[in-house]
């Protein structure tokens, strides 16, 4: 599955991707361009390399090649778009990538999310702090509603919706959303304040790992 580019760099392409799903690679760079235009995930740099599966005489093929923090994060996406059921085996694949002499792997679903939850937390944590009460929101690593919904298909008041019947939001809170504190002191989300004076609450990268993980077991996406 990994494609190499480098000594150090760990890549996978849109082909490791299409052979992971079974689905045809044009169909998958597709899907990936969907996907970039409408915001949801970086469109990756294209490269081409050799298809040994190709019957064609040209067994070369253009591929997107997704690298970094940023690419792990996107290709999960994708693949959740195209056969959810896989999610957890692109998660646990990049994690046996990084991660060459662990002994335990995630063996399911949920603990393959909570695991890419937690190596984003840990990103969060290494960067420069930023405190609780800050004015303006920092979206370099926090994601709105609208942000967590596109990554499940859906609009973020149907979303929402549901996050209610989960016991995210206080229902306390007339004409503004507001994060329920246990919300909060597991690290999902944060209240914060936009430009213009207004309370926003916002999804952490473990939050949003978190509500798509919770809706996809209760089987409502």
């Amino acid at each position: 599955m990994l494609a190499q580019f480098g000594n150090s760099e760990q890549s996978m392409t849109s082909l490791d991707i299409s052979r992971l799903v079974n689905s045809e690679h044009p169909h998958v760079r597709t899907s990936i361009e969907r996907l970039a235009k409408r915001g949801v995930i970086q469109l990756p740099p294209m490269r081409k390399v050799e298809n040994n599966q190709s019957l064609s005489p040209n067994k070369y093929t253009n591929v997107y090649v997704f690298t970094g923090e940023q690419g792990k994060l996107d290709s999960i996406t994708v693949v959740a778009q195209l056969c959810p059921e896989f999610t957890a085996a692109i998660v646990k694949r990049w994690y046996e990538l990084e991660n060459q002499n662990a002994v335990q792997l995630p063996q399911t679903f949920a603990e393959a999310l909570q695991l890419a939850a937690d190596q984003a937390r840990q990103l969060e944590l290494a960067a420069p702090k930023v405190q609780y009460y800050d004015k303006v929101v920092d979206r370099s690593t926090l994601l709105n509603a609208t942000q967590v919904a596109q990554k499940l298909g859906m609009s973020a008041v149907a979303m929402n919706k549901l996050l209610d019947d989960l016991d995210v939001y206080s229902r306390n809170v007339k004409r503004a959303r507001v994060f329920k504190q246990w919300f909060i002191d597991a690290g999902y989300g944060e209240l914060k304040q936009t430009e213009l004076g207004y309370s926003q609450p916002m999804f952490t990268t473990k939050g949003e790992a978190w509500a798509i993980e919770k809706l996809v077991s209760e089987g409502v996406v």
